[in-house]
């Protein structure tokens, strides 16, 4: 397919073809799935068919006309052309040729996950995120619990309008990146039902000291967008890795 790649199809050195999350999860399966840790599964668009997406419906040089002379810090300014670049893109049909490959995979996730339209997330992926010098966390937009063929589409646009949120945009220019420049992929993930769990966000260093000998854990009961979000307070566990190492089990 075109427009459409499976998690298990890509790794790390395809951040530009689908964003750093994607590609992060990408890896994940290929590197934690033969150890029995699951993964959920799922499937991106790429950012090839964001490209394609903005291409056909003509935005590219409207998109850099409303964005020229803002200043990253012109709040006023952010808000009025964001609104209007979205809805630019809300606006805009999305193209039989990208739907048509999408809902293909959808289906066959679906399939994968034992019924007919599986609740999913869909999460942008942008292909400048997860960068040494630049992270983009929480600038872009994710929906979870969508369900059904029409809303996966709808998602998927939104998603394609997230490159253009205020934040967004002001981030870019205070980083040197070049609006036009960024493309966005959606990854489309089967839904876990962490709300009838816990679950949680996982650093492989201290956050606070850099120090790179512990895991900190941080997770409460429900879905995890609370915790990102900071609409609570989330437990926090540190897991010594040499201890880990040396076989012992929290």
């Amino acid at each position: 397919m075109r427009f459409v790649r499976w998690f298990a199809e890509v790794g790390l050195g395809d951040v530009g073809l689908v964003g750093g999350k994607v590609a992060s999860l990408g890896e994940m399966i290929r590197e934690l799935s033969p150890l029995g840790i699951r993964v959920p599964d799922g499937f991106a668009i790429t950012a090839e068919g964001y490209r394609h997406f903005i291409a056909r419906a003509g935005l590219d040089e409207t998109i850099r006309e409303l964005l020229a002379g803002i200043g990253p810090d012109d709040v006023q300014q952010l808000v009025a052309r964001s609104a209007e670049i979205r809805a630019l893109i809300a606006s805009a049909g999305m193209p039989q040729e990208i739907a048509s490959e999408a809902l293909a995979a959808y289906r066959e996730l679906s399939a994968r996950s034992g019924g007919a339209d599986t609740d999913v997330a869909v999460r942008s992926s942008a292909t400048a995120e997860d960068l040494p010098g630049a992270s983009f966390a929480g600038q872009q937009d994710t929906y979870l619990n969508v369900r059904g063929e029409a809303a996966l589409v709808e998602a998927v646009k939104r998603c394609f309008a997230s490159l253009f949120t205020a934040r967004a945009i002001s981030y870019r220019s205070h980083m040197g990146f070049d609006h036009l420049q960024v493309a966005l992929s959606v990854g489309i993930q089967k839904m876990v039902r962490s709300d009838k769990a816990a679950s949680g966000v996982l650093f492989t260093l201290d956050t606070e000291s850099g120090h790179r000998g512990v895991v900190l854990i941080t997770s409460s009961y429900g879905l995890g967008e609370a915790i990102v979000q900071g609409q609570v307070v989330p437990d926090q566990f540190y897991v010594h890795k040499d201890t880990l190492r040396g076989g012992y089990r929290p």
